[in-house]
């Protein structure tokens, strides 16, 4: 496994990062035990999760799910880099979403209490909060650092310039700041190559791709489709369709490749510029083994200019749009 970097730090990685969206909801909490089993002996230790996850009324079981996992020992903590994230609504009073030091204090606190872990490794801002300072933010993160129970903070879904904002109040804070983005990246969505990863890359944060295959439209959807195995429907379905004959062209590609389509949306990234981990959110141990392909297929610059072909992508602002 050739382990990275996250960002400018000092922590390393696996190159593939084992998404627990799925586990509860999409996934028995035995399959999502046996996934995690399998994704520490196949070499990926970087696990990421969130305090919302499960969702409605079932929020914070997925973190659960993986506090029991823990708990069974064999040094699963220790041989794992845990991410999770806080700004998500946690229950209805006024004080029990976004950033305030009051929610991230709580969160963080009930985040360890269903993990059942002392220290998160990555600590993740799920959303830019636009209500609360960035003092007030940094002040509740060096407490908890200083407490032991963070080690690392990222962020999720920023804008370019809210990197860049993050960064220069930590620094005049005297702060680490941020290690890490977490951003939707894959061939069909690209428009974080605009300011987004080029943020991330001058301030040293490694970008975490999240929804590498787009909902599952560059796993092979069409060909789902044809036989049956899978229908889209609403949102996914409306993308599917502005983006057919794109689809059609990749799959098309890849099957000339003799790659699947999966394994070669995941590759793409691998072989992207800042772009430490791509989440993959297996629901069983079958599609976590197929994900592993993309770790030992290599694109050449002709089968990388190809995808550019059929998923053009963009320009680091302002060239995208002015000379």
């Amino acid at each position: 496994m050739d382990y990275r970097n996250l960002g400018r730090s000092g922590l390393s990685v696996s190159p593939l990062c084992l998404g627990t969206m799925n586990f509860g909801w999409k996934c028995e909490e035995a399959e999502a035990h046996a996934i995690m089993d399998l994704a520490l002996e196949c070499g990926i230790s970087f696990f990421d999760t969130a305090d919302i996850y499960y969702w409605g009324e079932h929020r914070g079981k997925t973190e659960e799910i993986i506090g029991r996992w823990f708990a069974g020992g064999g040094g699963r903590r220790e041989r794992t880099v845990l991410a999770t994230k806080v700004y998500e609504p946690m229950g209805d009073g006024p004080n029990q979403s976004r950033l305030s030091a009051l929610h991230i204090r709580r969160a963080l606190d009930a985040s360890l209490r269903r993990l059942k872990t002392d220290y998160i490794d990555l600590y993740q801002f799920h959303h830019i909060d636009r209500t609360t300072p960035w003092d007030e933010i940094w002040q509740a993160i060096d407490i908890a650092v200083r407490q032991g129970k963070i080690l690392y903070v990222g962020s999720s879904n920023f804008a370019g310039w809210h990197i860049a904002t993050a960064q220069a109040s930590a620094n005049r804070l005297g702060l680490p700041g941020l290690v890490s983005e977490q951003s939707i990246y894959n061939l069909i969505t690209r428009l974080p190559e605009l300011e987004v990863l080029p943020s991330a890359r001058h301030h040293g944060l490694g970008i975490i791709s999240w929804s590498p295959l787009q909902g599952g439209l560059l796993g092979g959807a069409l060909a789902q489709e044809r036989s049956g195995i899978r229908r889209l429907e609403g949102r996914a379905a409306e993308t599917l369709a502005r983006h057919r004959s794109q689809i059609e062209a990749y799959e098309a590609f890849a099957a000339e490749m003799g790659v699947p389509p999966a394994v070669l949306a995941l590759s793409w990234l691998l072989h992207q510029p800042g772009i430490t981990a791509p989440i993959i959110g297996p629901r069983t141990r079958e599609q976590l083994t197929s994900a592993l392909g993309a770790l030992d297929t290599k694109l050449d610059a002709g089968a990388l200019a190809q995808l550019d072909l059929i998923f053009p992508g963009h320009k680091p602002a302002p060239e995208e749009y002015a000379w």
